[in-house]
């Protein structure tokens, strides 16, 4: 926790003070909310008792079950609610930063924390949280591997956009590495296994109903990848574009915060 609220002080080099100040609400309102996630709370001690469920063999028990499963939606709600603040920021920010230029620096943060919170807290059964070697149990798994890949797109998003925020890196590529890794993370999604909500009742109807919920990310994400790039192409629809890509980051994080495994 220290280190995270470390974040925020290391932006004063990024502009004026009120950069540490926003930094620093939404470093602590992310803080919050993973102390009342499910995943913090009395679940996080019973998830630890049992095998990954995943690798096991075993048929895992109801009280399992509902332990992964608030911890996988809890852990989708907190992303969620970051694509729906970085949605926000970026509709306002062409008004708003007239007043504050901090304020151009928010989503990219906002991409950071997430992040952050990906690949640290995405599979608790991982060292220091859990009983598994952090690399083993990284390797080993499949379902895990994507997680850190997804962590991975999402900090190179933060960092580039940052960058750009700040006028530090003007690349004619750089404009192009959010909509290529919103892309690439979109089709990976359509691989991603999600094998332990596979072996409890009704598993057949969990797995079309979470397939589904994957399918419409993918095609948002994409929309998103492609929206974006041609948000920055000089063209008569380049104002529609612009708007057009970060209205679907909410309608993405909308169906994040909804999403039910």
């Amino acid at each position: 926790m220290n280190d995270l609220l470390q974040l925020a002080p290391g932006l004063t080099g990024y502009g004026t003070c009120r950069i540490t100040t926003i930094a620093r609400l939404l470093t602590l309102a992310f803080l919050l909310l993973f102390s009342y996630s499910p995943s913090w709370s009395q679940e996080q001690h019973a998830h630890h008792e049992h095998p990954d469920m995943s690798t096991s063999t075993q048929c895992p028990t109801s009280e399992e079950f509902l332990s992964w499963k608030r911890e996988s939606e809890g852990n989708h709600h907190l992303v969620g609610l970051s694509v729906v603040l970085s949605g926000l920021f970026i509709l306002v920010q062409g008004v708003m930063t007239k007043k504050s230029l901090a304020l151009r620096y928010v989503w990219p943060t906002c991409f950071l924390l997430s992040g952050l919170f990906v690949l640290v807290y995405s599979d608790t059964e991982l060292w220091p949280f859990g009983p598994k070697p952090w690399i083993d149990g990284t390797i080993t798994n499949p379902e895990v591997i994507q997680h850190k890949v997804f962590a991975l797109l999402l900090l190179g998003v933060g960092l580039v956009e940052l960058q750009r925020a700040r006028e530090r890196l003007n690349s004619m590529w750089a404009a192009w590495v959010f909509p290529l890794l919103a892309v690439a993370g979109s089709i990976l999604l359509l691989f991603h296994s999600h094998n332990a909500g596979m072996r409890g009742p009704n598993h057949m109807a969990v797995h079309a109903r979470i397939q589904a919920e994957h399918y419409s990310y993918a095609v948002i994400g994409i929309g998103i990848g492609l929206t974006k790039g041609l948000a920055g192409v000089n063209s008569r629809w380049q104002s529609f574009f612009s708007r057009l890509w970060p209205s679907l980051m909410i309608l993405l994080g909308v169906l994040l915060l909804r999403y039910v495994e």
